[in-house]
């Protein structure tokens, strides 16, 4: 039955550099533990050495269990290559880069205990053997020193690794702060713009709707002016919930209203219908397939293009005839051009805030990898042009 059957801890593979430094850590424990064997077997008060074979078999085990143990459980291959110090010279060297390892990935103190432990049982085993005073505390102190020096110099890279790890810790700890501060910062300054929009922009364009409907109520007004004031009152109340969602964005931080229709092209007509109801006069040049449909994200930029576009006819061409074409074609793209004539003997007004809402189009028309151009024609035209990509399916 699935799920029963015993499981196998995963073991992350080596990279070459691990292996590298395995290799010169069992090159580092085979040259010290071979210097101990010579200076046994060419001891001549020493008459009970150990085959090679015996010292050979020790330190392939030794080398088995270093690959395996070393990284995972350093404690437990240091006490297991107690027993194999003591059994063979040649584990000498196994037991002293144990050590070493253990310096490298313990603290100190059970480092010194089982150094302590090891160097006691071999000094008192080392007391039993044949041989002269001096030969005894000469091997003594010659296993100590290499003891101390390689312990010392575990512990030296465990400070500098521990160093590294603190300045990283510290460093990300400051990234992170800055982030906040950054947040908190720009979060202070969505409410303030949320605030000022709140109270300028919404009591303007609430006073606005309701001088519009009051016009649009005036019995004594002609048909065309009342309605102008019903498109200025509409248009007002769209702008005011507009103007609410853009408020609970920035107050909120996230995408407020994702959830509310977004217009595209099929909703190109309705914005003609308004502009013109508005007083603006509006040539519409449509080429779009009914099937397959344009993608809505790129119907979305279409129509805020177009937008834009007889936003700022209204604006710098009051009056003037105003040319819409858009044209999409499935794996060549959308194209919207929206032109209208320069007043008569002027340029384009620099009124406050011109260029704004092209320098939005131009991000927003970037954002899908598409193009947008503007700027005067030979003609004495303001031209708006914009290609969206738009994939074959």
């Amino acid at each position: 039955m699935a799920g029963t059957g015993p499981t196998v801890e995963s073991v992350p593979r080596r990279s070459l550099r691990e292996w590298s430094t395995d290799l010169c850590y069992l090159g580092l424990a085979t040259l010290v533990g071979a210097f101990f064997v010579v200076a046994i077997r060419t001891d001549p008060d020493q008459v009970d050495v150990p085959p090679l074979g015996y010292e050979a078999a020790i330190a392939v085990l030794c080398a088995a269990l270093t690959l395996w143990l070393r990284r995972r459980r350093p404690v437990a291959l240091a006490v297991i290559f107690q027993a194999g110090g003591i059994m063979s010279a040649g584990g000498l060297g196994f037991t002293a880069m144990a050590l070493f390892n253990l310096a490298i990935h313990r603290p100190w103190r059970i480092t010194v205990a089982l150094t302590a432990l090891h160097l006691t049982v071999v000094s008192l085993l080392w007391r039993l053997e044949p041989g002269t005073e001096r030969d005894y505390w000469e091997g003594v102190t010659v296993l100590a020193l290499l003891y101390v020096a390689l312990i010392a110099l575990g512990m030296l890279i465990r400070s500098q690794r521990q160093l590294v790890l603190a300045a990283q810790e510290r460093a990300r700890q400051a990234e992170e702060g800055q982030r906040l501060r950054i947040e908190e910062a720009r979060h202070h300054e969505r409410e303030r713009l949320a605030r000022e929009m709140h109270d300028v922009l919404a009591h303007r364009i609430s006073l606005l709707a309701l001088h519009a409907g009051a016009l649009e109520y005036r019995g004594n007004l002609p048909e065309a002016e009342q309605r102008a004031a019903q498109v200025i009152r509409e248009c007002a109340h769209e702008a005011l919930e507009e103007l609410r969602e853009v408020i609970r964005m920035l107050r909120g931080g996230a995408e407020a209203g994702a959830d509310r229709p977004q217009p595209t092209l099929t909703d190109l007509p309705e914005l003609i219908e308004q502009s013109r109801q508005a007083g603006m006069r509006i040539t519409l040049e449509e080429q779009v397939p009914a099937r397959p449909a344009v993608p809505d994200r790129i119907g979305r930029h279409a129509y805020r293009i177009v937008q834009e576009g007889l936003t700022n006819a209204g604006k710098h061409a009051p009056g003037a005839h105003v040319r819409v074409k858009v044209a999409a074609v499935p794996g060549e793209g959308v194209t919207v051009e929206v032109t209208n004539p320069l007043p008569v003997g002027t340029a384009v007004p620099a009124l406050p805030g011109a260029g704004a809402g092209l320098i939005g189009l131009r991000e927003r028309v970037g954002l899908v990898g598409g193009r947008l151009e503007h700027g005067d024609t030979p003609d004495g035209d303001f031209r708006l042009h914009a290609w969206l990509p738009w994939p074959a399916p």
